[in-house]
Parts: structure tokens; C-alpha cells; sequence
């Protein structure tokens, strides 16, 4: 058999590795890179068989063709260049680099010591990309606005389920499995939100602890599927996204595009480090060999070049084709990062926001870093939603106890619009959330008045101190029946007040049911039988009322509008109200327990009642030309006559 050579090429349309009818195409960018070799490996992926330099080079982009190969070639790359620190440069062509554009892997990546030591070779620890085919664009994903996120991390979603088959648990093929689309569609969730399953490493000190990241946040490659999740590549996501749009339900994954895998100077060079360390990454204006580190993982990606903003979109383009409908940004704020800060008009705002299709797809970002003004909520772009961390701690801070809040209750129930109005967004900006998968459960919540991360092997010195949660509202032993009850109303208050408010409610998976992570509220590491959910111990009871909230806001298109209250009209869309049925007046909310929020739309009223105080509180409803009201729901057991129970929401609908 001869020997493989690249031959000569024009420059590719396309990045990555792309099969044609005359072979292979491959093409790297790398500015500073003097030499890029291509690795070629047998069909087990274990011998070099070749390593080909590519021959041409057309500005920053190395390029060249392979002929008579195709889909199922295994390959890898190395870098020749400068090793200049100081200035950002970190060539070793001693290390084996996976291609940024591979659309999959043979194997998962595995933390070693010798992924981050110059002049040390680690072929044997890198995974090969895979030469992919033709991908087909998928079918459209359904095409309506988010009515309920459902997030869930996939592999513990499924690894202790009875009902899925041992073989598939923990992968994508088993969201597929009858009973758990069935679960999902019976909560009414309209999307499922998957935590990051793009290819990721382990985070260097967890392998020494015994321990594993279980989230995903930390990715390579941002277009390969974690092998562990999808075996069978990008044909497992698009065989679950065309399952679920057949139920009505888009798929939106959760990307991180702010970090990699390669963490801060003492981490692995694995793919973008080797390539081009000094433009993936940003570095320091006055010292160019120091990394910014605005994620709080030890750098951070420079979405601002246009090579890493080309990498980005094409990414976006290729989750698309397999189905997805959209895009939760992880630490979006440093999408509009640049060296003069935080901008809405930043390369890659702009970039998404004149794409067709891009343009039109779910997009929603943490609107966070931890960098300088880091704190962005309500200052994205439309036609970005974002998380709502306001709306998280005003709600959690209410029921709590906190003083003085209920004016910034009344708020969040109401789409949030001091955060939106501003730049002319309207409520189903805010993703409102109780709970997510950073933080406590939503039991724990009110199980906990401080974290319990031990477990995590940091001392509980990691994971967010300030988390307005409390333990239970009284006091006594963790198994009293009566302080389980309490917490029990408590979580019902809080799933009423989330499902009840403009703006499109988030739910992360297991908190339907009760899941607990034992007080540990940053359970990234902790990939065992004790964080996977308990399907169980699942409280059936607390799904089917989850399930009810959900229909409450499907039947009841008051509670979604994609319009601000006013106050205004005959009668006026939104009146506030003391459970004695007065108006509450400015200097009241600062004393409130209790309050009431009237909706009046077209001959549609409904009354949102809140009690957050441990006793019952008369209720006087509206009167009005009507025959009277009717409870629809209300988070506790109902009360006397004419009484809002304490600790609860209820929802009330004028008769007609």
C-alpha cells in the first residue's frame, strides 16, 4: 500500500477535516504557527501510520488535500512554532492536538500531568478526530417561543432509572426511551435544556480527589459529542431532537464557549493552545503573556478576533443542522467582551444577530463573569433572553423572611420589567428560576441554611456562601414530620410563585420530585449513584402538581404575556391589592406579608394571592360585574372560607 501524501489545494470554503468526492480536505487556522502536521492513525485509532506536514498556506489558514480517503479516517495535529510565553506563544509540536472543527472524537479526553509539559509527547493520551460525512440538515424544530425549560445534565438524568436499559443509561439515546419522554411531556415542558454535552476534560486537581466532573462545563472542542454521552456521534442528537420535536418539544443545549478545557498557564495544550495560544486567548494589553482570566477557570476564549468568532458561528451552524432549536451561553457576558469591556454591539453579537437562521433560534445567556462589570442581566441584545438571577434571589429572599421585599416580589411576578423595559424587551426576556443545576435544589433550598459542600474535597470553601436559603422556617430534627411538612408547603410556594409570574419558567430536573444533593449546592464533581437522580424516592405527588402549574399557564394566557402590566384601561390590567382588597399604598410594601396582583385583560381576570406568613390571612376578593370567583390552585391545603392559607400562593379566576 503507498505511502499517504498530501497534495496541493485551493483554499477550503470550510474549516476541519471535510470529505469530498477527490478525498480529504484539511484546513487549520494558526497565524503564528510555522508548520502544521497532519497525524494520520490506523483504524483502531492507536498506531501513527503518516504525519504529513500541510502543504499550503493561504494567510493564516493551512491547507491542503488527501486523496482517496473518506468518512472514518482517524486524525489528529501538531503545531510548529514559537515558544514565547511572554508573548502569548506556545507551540510544542511534542503534543498531539485535536482538531477545533473535528465533529467527533474516538475516545474522551483524560486529565494526565504530561498534557501541560513542554517537550513531552502525548499521543497516547489524546483522543483522534473522526472524519464525518455528509450532514443532512435536519428537519425544523418547533417553532414557538419557550412556554417551560425543563434542564437536565444527561447522564444523571437516566443512570438510576428502572425502567431505561442498562446499556444506554447515561446517554442521549436513553432521553429517547418512552417513559422519560413521557415524563417530560406530562410536566408540559415545551423545552429541554441539555447541560453541555460537547467532548470536556476532568478539571487537574479532581482526578487526584477521586473525583470527576459531572456538568460538562469544561469543553475541548465545541462541535464533538462527549463520546461517553453520544456513542453513535452526531447522529444520537439528531435522532433525540427529531424525537422530541415529534412531542412538540425543542431541544436548546447549553454551550460553553468562554473557557476550554486548557485552563490557565499551567494547564493542558491539547487543541487552541497549541494552534495559536496568543489568538484564541486574551491576554493582558501591557503584558501579553498574561492570561485574562474573566471565567474564573485561568483564561478566557477572545471572542472578539474574528478567527474565534468564525469558529464560533460555525459551530452554532452545525448544532443547527443536527436539529437544535437554540442556545443557553455559558458566562455570556464574555460573548461581548473586548480589551475596551462589555459592548452589545461586539463582534459576536453582531455576527449572530445578522444570521438568518442563527438569528431566529432560541438564544438565552447567563448574564455573568466574573470579570470587571461582569454583572450584565437586562443588557443584551435582542433577541437574547437571559437568566434572571434577580428574579432567583428576590423570590428566594421573600420567602425566606427577608424584610421589606415584597415590593421586589411584586416585581419579579410581574416580567421583571425594570431589567427589559430599558431596551424595549418585553417579559419572555426574563428566564425565571428558583433552582438551577449551580446552587442548591429546590429542597435543599429549604432544607439548608449553608452550604454542605465537603464532599467536594475544598473544605466547603467552594460553591456560593450568600444563597437566601433557610432551614425549613422553624425549628427541630431533620426528620420531624412537622418540619418536613413545612418544608414541603415551602417548595409548593415556591414552584406556585416561579409557574404564576410573566416571563418563562425554568425547572431543573429532579426538583419536580424532590431530588437533594444533601446541602451540597456545587455538585460539578460529583458524578456517583448519590448525586444521579432518585427516580425512586421521586415525590409523585409534587410532579403531578408541577404538572398542574404547567396546564394553569398553558389554559391561561394572562399569566405568559409577552407584554408589561400598566396599571391602565377600564378595569386596568393590573391592580395590586392587600388580601383585604384595598389598594396597596407606596408606603405599605415595605410591611407586607401578604398581597394580591388582579389581572384584567379582555374580559379575562384572574387574582394571584401570596401569603408568606405561618399564619392564615383573611381574603377579601375583588367584587366586580361577575358571579363571583373561583380557586383554580393554591400550594397548601386549602383553608376556611374566605381564608388565604399561610405559607402559599393561590390562584383565583373570575367567573364569567
Amino acid at each position: 500500500m503507498p505511502s499517504p501524501a498530501l497534495v496541493a489545494c485551493p483554499l477550503p470554503a470550510r474549516l476541519g477535516a471535510v470529505a469530498g468526492e477527490a478525498g480529504v480536505t484539511f484546513a487549520v487556522f494558526s497565524r503564528h504557527g510555522e508548520r502544521i502536521d497532519l497525524c494520520l492513525f490506523d483504524e483502531a485509532g492507536e498506531a501513527e501510520i503518516a504525519r504529513l506536514p500541510l502543504p499550503c498556506r493561504s494567510g493564516d489558514t493551512h491547507h491542503g488535500l488527501l486523496p482517496g480517503v473518506g468518512p472514518g479516517l482517524r486524525y489528529a495535529l501538531r503545531a510548529q512554532g514559537p515558544w514565547q510565553p511572554q508573548r502569548g506563544h506556545r507551540f510544542d509540536p511534542a503534543k498531539l492536538l485535536v482538531d477545533p472543527y473535528a465533529t467527533r472524537i474516538d475516545r474522551p479526553f483524560r486529565w494526565d500531568p504530561r498534557l501541560a509539559q513542554r517537550g513531552v509527547d502525548t499521543a497516547d493520551l489524546v483522543p483522534r478526530g473522526i472524519v464525518g460525512g455528509a450532514q443532512p440538515v435536519a428537519a425544523g424544530t418547533p417553532d414557538r417561543a419557550p412556554a417551560f425549560i425543563y434542564e437536565l445534565a444527561v447522564k444523571s438524568f437516566t443512570m438510576r432509572h428502572p425502567v431505561v436499559p442498562e446499556r444506554i443509561r447515561g446517554t442521549l439515546a436513553a432521553l429517547c426511551e418512552p417513559a422519560i419522554l413521557d415524563h417530560i411531556r406530562e410536566l408540559g415542558v415545551s423545552h429541554v435544556e441539555l447541560m453541555p454535552v460537547a467532548a470536556w476534560m476532568d478539571e487537574r486537581h479532581l482526578p487526584p480527589l477521586g473525583l470527576a466532573n459531572a456538568w460538562g462545563y469544561n469543553p475541548v472542542n465545541f462541535v464533538a459529542l462527549d463520546p461517553r454521552l453520544a456513542p453513535g456521534g452526531t447522529a444520537d442528537l439528531r435522532l433525540l431532537c427529531a424525537t422530541y420535536a415529534q412531542a412538540g418539544i425543542g431541544i436548546i443545549l447549553d454551550i460553553v464557549l468562554n473557557h476550554t478545557a486548557e485552563s490557565d498557564e499551567f494547564g493542558a495544550t491539547i487543541s487552541l493552545r497549541g494552534l495559536d495560544n496568543a489568538v484564541y486567548y486574551r491576554h493582558a494589553t501591557d503584558d501579553p503573556g498574561r492570561l485574562i482570566n474573566d471565567t474564573g477557570c485561568g483564561h478566557t476564549l477572545a471572542l472578539d478576533r474574528a478567527p474565534v468568532v468564525r469558529m464560533v458561528m460555525d459551530a452554532l451552524r452545525h448544532w443547527r443542522r443536527l436539529g437544535v432549536a437554540g442556545f443557553r451561553f455559558d458566562l455570556g457576558t464574555v460573548m461581548g467582551r473586548s480589551d475596551t469591556g462589555y459592548s452589545q454591539d461586539a463582534p459576536l453579537f453582531a455576527a449572530i444577530g445578522q444570521d438568518p437562521d442563527l438569528s431566529q433560534a432560541l438564544l438565552i445567556a447567563e448574564p455573568w463573569d466574573i470579570g470587571p462589570g461582569g454583572y450584565r442581566l437586562g443588557e443584551f441584545p435582542a433577541p437574547f433572553a437571559e437568566w434572571n438571577g434577580r428574579y432567583r434571589d428576590d423570590v428566594r429572599r421573600f420567602w425566606r423572611g427577608d424584610a421589606g421585599i415584597a415590593g421586589a416580589l411584586a416585581t419579579r411576578l410581574a416580567g421583571s420589567a425594570d431589567l427589559f423595559t430599558p431596551r424595549h424587551r418585553g417579559p419572555l426576556a426574563s428566564i425565571n428560576f428558583v433552582a438551577a443545576h449551580d446552587g442548591f435544589t429546590l429542597a435543599d433550598l429549604v432544607s439548608h441554611a449553608g452550604k454542605h459542600n465537603e464532599a467536594n474535597g475544598e473544605g466547603n470553601r467552594d460553591g456560593e456562601s450568600e444563597n437566601h436559603s433557610w432551614n425549613g422556617g422553624i425549628e427541630g430534627a431533620t426528620g420531624d414530620p412537622g418540619i418536613l411538612a413545612a418544608r414541603a408547603r415551602d417548595v409548593r410556594a415556591l414552584l406556585a410563585t416561579l409557574f404564576l409570574s410573566r416571563g418563562v419558567p425554568m425547572l431543573t430536573a429532579g426538583d419536580e420530585f424532590g431530588r437533594t444533593q444533601r446541602g451540597n449546592n456545587n455538585a460539578y464533581c460529583q458524578d456517583n449513584e448519590a448525586f444521579w437522580l432518585d427516580w425512586a424516592a421521586a415525590d409523585r405527588d409534587l410532579a403531578a402538581f408541577v404538572a398542574r402549574l404547567a396546564a394553569l399557564r398553558a389554559e391561561r394566557p394572562l399569566l405568559s404575556a409577552a407584554t408589561f402590566l400598566t396599571g391602565t384601561g377600564e378595569p386596568p390590567d393590573a391592580r395590586w391589592l392587600k388580601p383585604d382588597g384595598t389598594p396597596i399604598a407606596d408606603e405599605d410594601w415595605g410591611q407586607l406579608e401578604a398581597l394580591c396582583l388582579e389581572l384584567n385583560v379582555d374580559g379575562d381576570s384572574l387574582l394571584i394571592a401570596v401569603n408568606r406568613s405561618w399564619a392564615d390571612v383573611a381574603l377579601a376578593l375583588p367584587e366586580g360585574p361577575a358571579r363571583g370567583w373561583q380557586r383554580l390552585q393554591c400550594s397548601a391545603p386549602e383553608g376556611g372560607e374566605g381564608l388565604l392559607p399561610a405559607r402559599s400562593v393561590s390562584l383565583f379566576a373570575r367567573l364569567p
